[in-house]
């Protein structure tokens, strides 16, 4: 207990905004629409008091890039995200020199014959106002800030061990212009879909937790404050239709955020209840394979659609 206080005393003293208690971080959290767990809400918590990176593993659709934006709501912070990707370079989420605005500086600086002094000219070139920040750039200097780094899985395995040396000390070295440090920490989150294996080292050097599909007790509840003009029967029905499509063993199994888009197309259309036919037509919302939905489409429509 003591520890956790020194923590969170710390926190204030460096702009981390830090909450009071896991308690705190859920009803700030529920106050954006973003209802979690106790299990991650406490998480949360602690990545935000302890200075550590939150690594988030779930099936997509789950809530892992949401509860990112939600921090960055309820501590004012700056948010910056960083899209993972197969190829994905250390230049590509760092930083790149802006070759137009040097060329037009060097042509500037011919045209007002000032090019007399290499030296003085080629160092110029490097000067901060030439330097394009990318998202891990931005968000040690934005500081504080939250930095998302969504689908890390995605990436390679070079990439990966290069985010694990910047998330160890919060430091970028730029040879022209030297080293940025983080005055504080950002609030790392971090998110995988497990398309593969994240290596142990970089797990190890966050606060782990994995994210499954709410209960139908709370996925009624998300629904219902994020979408108030859905009915609460609509809600209710499209929840238990969405975890029953979940045990189907689809390709894409639906995540809350399908949910959310079939109970707006369901609404939009004038439901108030999860009609067989109107259903059987929107699965557009909710399903995002071929395959999935010939499988859907071809069950009885009261196995689903049922009560």
């Amino acid at each position: 207990m003591d520890r956790t206080h020194a923590l969170a005393k710390q926190g204030s003293r460096d702009g981390t905004d830090a909450m009071a208690a896991p308690d705190s971080m859920a009803t700030a959290l529920e106050s954006t629409g973003y209802l979690p767990d106790e299990g991650l809400a406490t998480a949360a918590y602690l990545a935000l008091v302890m200075h550590r990176p939150l690594f988030l593993e779930g099936e997509a659709g789950v809530g892992k890039t949401a509860l990112a934006h939600a921090l960055a709501q309820v501590t004012a912070r700056p948010i910056y995200r960083l899209q993972c990707y197969e190829g994905l370079e250390a230049s590509q989420a760092l930083y790149d020199w802006d070759f137009g605005r040097q060329l037009l500086h060097l042509r500037a600086a011919e045209a007002a014959h000032a090019t007399a002094d290499t030296e003085q000219l080629e160092a110029s070139l490097y000067d901060r106002r030439f330097l394009l920040a990318r998202p891990l750039l931005q968000a040690l200097e934005d500081s504080p800030s939250v930095l998302l780094v969504d689908e890390v899985d995605r990436a390679d395995d070079e990439f990966e061990a290069f985010l694990l040396e910047v998330l160890s000390d919060f430091t970028i070295s730029i040879p022209e212009l030297g080293t940025v440090r983080a005055q504080t920490p950002p609030l790392v989150v971090l998110t995988s879909n497990r398309t593969r294996e994240v290596h142990d080292a970089l797990k190890r050097r966050c606060l782990y937790h994995w994210l499954q599909h709410p209960e139908f007790d709370r996925e009624v509840a998300i629904l219902r404050r994020r979408l108030p003009q859905v009915t609460e029967q609509l809600a209710r029905e499209v929840a238990r239709a969405t975890a029953k499509l979940r045990t189907l063993d689809l390709l894409k199994p639906p995540g809350i955020a399908e949910s959310m888009d079939w109970a707006t197309a369901l609404h939009t259309l004038g439901a108030r209840d999860l009609d067989p036919d109107l259903a059987a037509r929107t699965l557009g919302a909710v399903l995002k394979y071929r395959e999935d939905t010939e499988r859907v489409q071809g069950m009885a429509p009261g196995v689903l659609f049922g009560g």
